[in-house]
């Protein structure tokens, strides 16, 4: 039985095209999807990478093969393949490798409603499947269905996902607003035009050629090298904003007038006392909002002074989603700019949180720095990476050197947390390589530095 653990992650699937997976595996994942999820009729949809097409239509003929009806949508985004399995009520598959190079390629999959499906609740048993029907030599043979094979049929949802998200915020009133937006060759390149499309917005673009090679810079905001065209673009035109997709298009960043990146942290803050504000609006009493336990202490400060209840998660958009619906949150915000809305099946999508923010922005006169600036009260390193030869020995010596100091606080939801009364850190093992994950925040930048440092000095011994 062939292994394929290097190539189904925690959330997807995600490898080298061919190395690891093509057409033959592809179709495959299909027939496993349907028969793990029971489904009659699935939606698919793929990004803008040269192998997604042909990855793509072999998921769908797999999945055919198996009975199921397949909606096919074409070129999305990642959040446009949620709001597609949303609105159809049909269970989805999102080709796609995010912000990875062009070589890769993955699936990320939901069930009907944008359900998700990590390795808890169907992509184990998938995975398992499709290993069961792969031989020693990479021959794959799918057994036949006792059911009559699928139609596939073809759907247009662009700009019905427009229409669904501007629903949700109202921008019409707004005062005109310049907006620098990089799609780095990626889905948003694809959205933002049908999204942005009559609203009092000038738009700069930046990068909105669907090209999934990247030819100017990786489709990954989260690395600041990404940012430096915008920034410097903003800079450049005057522009009150910019916006940075990633490669699906399911994250976005935001930089001020000034060209700054604002932090993760501060919209998440921003669009929860919007989505609070919304929610009294319609008669929620004390409405609950989600964060990952490395989202700024802004956040749950925030989230209280309004009246609403803050819920620590782990990291990760399968914790966020299963306590979205346990709590029945009207929004969560991860610091990686992951928003989730209940609005929106409980799925994540940057195209939403950055309708927020414009709105926030252009319903005052004030520049966005000025806006952010009270979501801004602590310093924060930012997520710090160290290779280490045994990830449980150096957290335990972290443990060990801080959990018993006075006043200090520790958990393990998720790797070490250690708090005191103006600084906390958490200290988190990589699942997939031998790296130890350090997120710092201290009231002031001194203090963060030298917590930053210490910590390191002992994880890097």
């Amino acid at each position: 039985m062939r292994d394929l653990k290097q190539l189904v992650k925690a959330y997807d699937v995600r490898g080298v095209v061919p190395d690891q997976w093509d057409e033959t595996l592809s179709r495959a994942f299909g027939a496993a999807f349907v028969r793990v999820v029971g489904a009659s009729a699935i939606v698919v949809g793929h990004d803008m990478r040269p192998s997604s097409p042909s990855l793509s239509r072999a998921f769908a003929e797999g999945a055919a093969a198996q009975g199921a009806d397949v909606v096919e949508i074409g070129l999305c985004s990642t959040d446009q393949l949620y709001y597609a399995s949303g609105s159809l009520d049909l269970p989805g598959a999102m080709f796609t490798a995010s912000h990875n190079p062009a070589q890769y390629n993955g699936i990320k999959l939901c069930r009907a409603g944008a359900a998700p499906v990590g390795q808890d609740t169907g992509l184990s048993e998938i995975r398992e499947l499709v290993e069961s029907w792969t031989a020693e030599d990479g021959t794959v043979t799918v057994p036949a269905a006792d059911a009559t094979p699928g139609t596939l049929s073809s759907r247009e949802t662009l700009d019905g996902y427009a229409g669904h998200l501007r629903g949700l915020v109202d921008l019409t009133a707004i005062r005109p607003l310049k907006v620098v937006v990089d799609a780095g060759n990626g889905m948003g390149g694809h959205t933002v035009p049908t999204v942005f499309a009559g609203l009092p917005l000038e738009v700069v673009d930046l990068y909105f050629e669907l090209d999934g090679t990247f030819p100017n810079h990786e489709a990954n905001p989260l690395d600041p090298k990404n940012l430096v065209d915008l920034q410097a673009k903003v800079r450049e035109t005057g522009a009150d904003i910019g916006l940075a997709f990633d490669g699906d298009a399911d994250r976005c960043f935001v930089v001020d007038e000034r060209g700054e990146p604002v932090s993760p942290s501060a919209i998440t803050a921003l669009v929860a006392e919007r989505e609070i504000a919304r929610a009294r609006a319609a008669g929620e009493e004390q409405p609950t909002v989600i964060h990952n336990l490395i989202t700024s202490w802004t956040v749950p400060e925030v989230v209280r002074e309004l009246g609403a209840v803050p819920v620590r998660t782990r990291v990760g958009h399968s914790f966020i989603k299963q306590e979205m619906a346990v709590t029945d949150a009207i929004f969560g915000g991860e610091h990686s700019a992951h928003y989730y809305f209940r609005d929106f099946w409980r799925a994540d999508t940057g195209m939403l949180a950055a309708l927020h923010v414009l709105a926030a922005l252009g319903g005052q006169d004030g520049p966005l720095s000025q806006l952010t600036d009270r979501y801004d009260r602590y310093a924060a390193s930012g997520e710090i990476n160290s290779t280490v030869a045994d990830q449980q020995a150096s957290s335990a010596a972290v443990r060990a050197a801080y959990a018993e100091l006075p006043g200090t606080t520790v958990d393990e939801l998720d790797g070490l947390t250690v708090a005191g009364d103006d600084w906390w850190f958490n200290l988190r093992a990589s699942n997939t390589e031998p790296l130890l994950r350090l997120n710092v925040e201290a009231k002031d930048p001194a203090r963060m530095a030298e917590l930053r440092d210490a910590v390191l000095a002992i994880v890097r011994a």
